[in-house]
């Protein structure tokens, strides 16, 4: 099993293909913004400084992220594969995560960039809800994703609501970040030829397909 990593715009789908992965490979799904929480649960000094950083809006150095994830990726269930999530945003770290995965003796594995047209983001994104008590995802643009009761959560009778960054002018910066900072990285990987293309204008299942099939290759 290799190491996985999503290179993705919002409203993508890489949650949803790293849930399935990690249900299909028992692998771990390894989210730079979980380890952050975690830590920040902690009463030392790192701890406090994550959550006052967080707490402000600000982002952690990148020197802390960097040792936070090596320390995680170091663990015994990392061994045979994970999922990283959340990281590299950017091309510097996108380096600086390869000297980490070398250090630790692990390859860089499938880097896997979801390609999505901007017109299935935005029925995505603006008809996104979810639901208040389970936290489980509708989308009203989608007529088999969408809530049988408006606003009902079918699952427990929750309420519905849409999050405050579901809009389209927030997508529209958010995207334009992405394009911005991750164009460098794609070229970083393709580089060392282990990015793989993925169509993601399909339903969940056929993109878990096309992924599936590389990393049975392996």
């Amino acid at each position: 099993m290799k190491n996985i990593m999503f290179i993705a715009p919002p409203a993508a789908g890489k949650g949803t293909q790293a849930e399935m992965i990690t249900a299909k490979y028992n692998i771990p799904h390894i989210s730079t913004g979980d380890i952050l929480r975690e830590i920040a649960k902690e009463d030392s000094e790192i701890g406090n400084y994550v959550a006052e950083t967080m707490a402000s809006g600000k982002l952690v150095k990148d020197e802390i992220t960097y040792q936070l994830i090596e320390d995680r990726l170091s663990r015994e269930d990392c061994k045979n594969g994970f999922i990283i999530d959340g990281f590299p945003r950017n091309l510097d770290q996108a380096i600086e995560y390869d000297k980490i995965l070398a250090k630790l003796g692990y390859e860089i594995g499938n880097v896997f960039l979801l390609n999505i047209s901007t017109k299935t983001l935005e029925k995505r994104i603006t008809g996104r809800r979810v639901c208040e008590d389970c936290n489980a995802i509708y989308n009203i643009n989608d007529t088999a994703k969408a809530p049988q009761v408006e606003s009902v959560c079918d699952k427990c009778g929750g309420k519905l609501y849409q999050r405050k960054d579901d809009n389209l002018e927030s997508f529209q910066t958010r995207f334009a970040m992405y394009q911005e900072k991750t164009e460098p990285i794609i070229e970083h990987y393709r580089k060392q030829n282990v990015l793989h293309e993925i169509d993601s204008n399909h339903e969940f299942d056929e993109v878990f397909r096309q992924i599936d099939e590389i990393i049975s290759k392996n």
